[in-house]
């Protein structure tokens, strides 16, 4: 069998899919696979492309007349199954509709921690999800001693796999270690760091890369349809995470660019009534995810900054419909130190993924941009952060 795994649905990883094509052809397949790499960059799509290519269905890659398999997704057969982390109490109707979706499209975001109703887009309650040991004995186990039904191989997917309680994951280790006959398990993980070392010693690494902005600019078009221009700037801000930066809504981008906008007039002018708006807004308006898309936007704006600055060209400007206010930004602080603020915005992203409160970090940021804006270096650096306390003396 000869065929470009994914090729009707995966956004890149060209180098990961001819890999796979490649165990395909040379039919050598192990018995487990481990899909590593960052959120977003299709990690569940190309393990359901694999697991349905296994067991012969023509649907998200095109098998050139080589199908074994009347059905027309993973979703409708017999032998694939895929397990996600759930919440306590989850209902099994909630959970299937979350299956249907990610049926519907490979790339939707189901996870109940980044999207924890399927009705309100807003609503941010945390719904921490995992695998407990009775959903590990109740769900998948069973569906590991199931034999094929009308294909090569029985395969589990498990996406999420770091999100195992240890109960759990020395459970599922004893299945590893004893696969019965014809079983197989693809495994996804964002943190593979997290995972038990004799769980990664037992499969197969398939290690994904982030996408580009090319591939994601490219990805935006021709799979969902998005222009030029409206592709090209989520493109930019995406992270390389095209499955949550599809599902941005354009307007509200554009509200929350004018918010950042407002940020670094406030930054600049020490208006701190102002300032404590906007970073409660953002604090309590925005999930984790939301704050770290924000800042990639704050970051592709000055960075525009950066390219009119140093070519007084609009070619390569991302928010080309802000043209005048960058043209205005660059003439009146020509000595903002735009470098700088780039790099703070680094630090405020390991700082939120370290549970630090978004309103404390976008405060200090703005305390640092009112300074770097005047082209003055903050009187105490990240790296002297211990100078905030005064006089310590022993």
């Amino acid at each position: 069998m000869s065929i470009n795994l994914g090729s009707r649905r995966i956004v890149g990883q060209e180098k990961v899919r001819e890999q796979l094509s490649h165990i395909l052809e040379s039919k050598r397949i192990g018995h487990a696979y481990l899909f590593t790499g960052p959120p977003g960059i299709g990690k569940k799509a190309l393990a359901l492309a694999f697991a349905e290519a296994i067991n012969g269905i023509d649907h998200l890659s095109d098998l050139k007349g080589d199908a074994i398999s009347k059905k027309s997704s993973w979703y409708t057969h017999p032998d694939i199954r895929i397990f996600l982390p759930i919440p306590t109490n989850v209902s099994i109707e909630e959970l299937k509709i979350r299956t249907e979706l990610l049926a519907k499209d490979p790339y939707e975001i189901v996870d109940f921690g980044l999207r924890p109703s399927l009705t309100d887009g807003n609503d941010l309650k945390n719904r921490k999800a995992f695998y407990s040991i009775g959903y590990f004995n109740e769900q998948v186990r069973p569906a590991a001693f199931l034999k094929p039904n009308e294909a090569p191989r029985n395969i589990v997917i498990i996406s999420n796999i770091e999100k195992m309680e240890k109960p759990a994951a020395n459970a599922f280790l004893k299945l590893l270690e004893e696969p019965s006959e014809n079983l197989m398990f693809l495994l996804t993980t964002d943190k593979v760091n997290a995972l038990l070392p004799t769980i990664i010693s037992r499969c197969q690494i398939v290690s994904l890369s982030p996408l580009s902005v090319d591939e994601v600019h490219q990805g935006l078009m021709e799979k969902d349809g998005l222009s030029d221009d409206d592709a090209r700037y989520l493109a930019r801000i995406s992270g390389g995470n095209y499955a949550k930066t599809r599902f941005y809504d354009m307007e509200s981008l554009k509200s929350t660019r004018q918010e950042i906008l407002s940020f670094l007039r406030a930054a600049y002018a020490q208006d701190a009534v102002k300032l404590t708006g906007i970073s409660n807004k953002w604090n309590a308006g925005l999930n984790l995810e939301g704050q770290q898309s924000l800042l990639n936007m704050l970051e592709v704006f000055l960075r525009d900054l950066v390219v009119y600055r140093s070519t007084r060209a609009s070619a390569n400007i991302t928010n080309i419909d802000q043209i005048e206010v960058i043209k205005k930004f660059n003439k009146s602080l020509n000595k903002a130190r735009l470098e700088s603020m780039i790099d703070e915005i680094n630090d405020a992203r390991r700082y939120l993924y370290q549970n630090v409160q978004a309103k404390l970090i976008f405060t200090v940021l703005a305390i640092h941009y009112s300074y770097l804006m005047r082209g003055i270096q903050p009187p105490i650096s990240n790296n002297d952060a211990w100078r905030h306390i005064p006089a310590l003396k022993i």
